[in-house]
């Protein structure tokens, strides 16, 4: 299945000489990278399958989802979880090491081409692709995201009459919008809805205290991300976006460009399967329920009859 079986061979065992020298030091700092393979097989027709994830629960989840569903197929997986970010694991998909990998559009696209504009979802699917490094290839995105948002108190909205970004403009006086720091200076910053909605905001950095923030009234809009669990958990509302201002960052699978057609299929039924909603909820059970990623995972798969 993978024309990188050698490079595989030398990088796995490279792992079990790293993870057996940490063992006999006691070492308790772990990376992903140095754990041993698991055993592997020839299901499926080919090479075990490699699926990596962010250290990030969210994506984790996801993961593990692709991970479960190949192995209900009859595919023998390898999870190398909690990598890092992009500086850590991208190397390791782009020489691959790791086969199947959940990334966000937008969140990849920036990384890849900082010049780029795209802002829908399409338009920046579209051009991930013209981006990515050889070897890779981006599977159909999912209607689940987790990108930015500009976020209000449902009751905050209903007062207001706020449905829209735009409908900002209709408030006496400019609403403060907390984020952030970078927030200020991206393009669908306050500079950035003035220009696509003529809406006038100040702006408060206030960082991991953001959803706080709003919750007290110390800012009046929020950028929370669309798969934050608060938007279970919390009575807070994403104003729509019209526009498309705010970058688009959709769920993605990052494969090698010669994986299998099977494995195609079924991480694309998964994606065609993923949506918003199903992101957060999932989310929700993780922080709020401290549910495994791997429970998460089986109990979604089996409700949307993929396993």
């Amino acid at each position: 299945m993978s024309t990188h079986r050698k490079t595989r061979t030398a990088f796995i065992s490279g792992i079990a000489v790293v993870a057996a020298l940490s063992l006999a030091g006691c070492g308790s700092n772990t990376n992903p990278l140095d754990k041993p393979a698991g055993d592997g097989g020839d299901t499926g027709g080919g090479d075990t399958i490699v699926v990596g994830s962010q250290a990030y629960y969210s994506n984790e989840i996801i993961a593990e989802i692709y991970a479960q569903g190949l192995e209900d197929a009859g595919f023998t997986v390898e999870r190398t979880f909690s990598i890092g970010q992009r500086d850590a694991y991208m190397p390791e998909v782009e020489s691959g090491n790791i086969d199947v990998f959940p990334e966000y559009t937008g969140n990849l696209l920036e990384y890849l081409d900082k010049e780029a504009t795209a802002t829908s979802p399409d338009d920046v699917y579209a051009a991930l692709q013209d981006v990515l490094p050889d070897g890779l290839t981006a599977l159909q995105f999912a209607d689940a995201s987790d990108q930015d948002t500009y976020t209000v108190l449902k009751s905050f909205a209903d007062e207001n009459g706020l449905t829209t970004i735009a409908d900002l403009s209709k408030l006496s006086e400019p609403a403060t919008i907390g984020a952030a720091p970078e927030f200020e200076q991206r393009p669908y910053g306050p500079a950035g809805a003035k220009d696509a909605y003529g809406v006038d905001l100040k702006f408060s950095a206030t960082g991991q205290g953001t959803l706080d923030a709003l919750l007290a009234g110390t800012v009046q809009v929020a950028d929370i991300y669309t798969a934050d669990p608060a938007f279970q958990t919390e009575e807070i509302v994403a104003l729509e976006d019209p526009e498309n201002m705010i970058l688009a960052s959709n769920v993605v699978p990052l494969v090698s460009s010669d994986i299998a057609d099977d494995v195609r299929d079924v991480i694309d039924a998964i994606s065609a399967e993923l949506t918003a909603e199903d992101l957060v909820d999932m989310n929700v059970q993780s922080t709020v329920d401290q549910k495994s990623s791997a429970e998460i995972a089986t109990a979604w798969l089996k409700e949307k009859g993929l396993i």
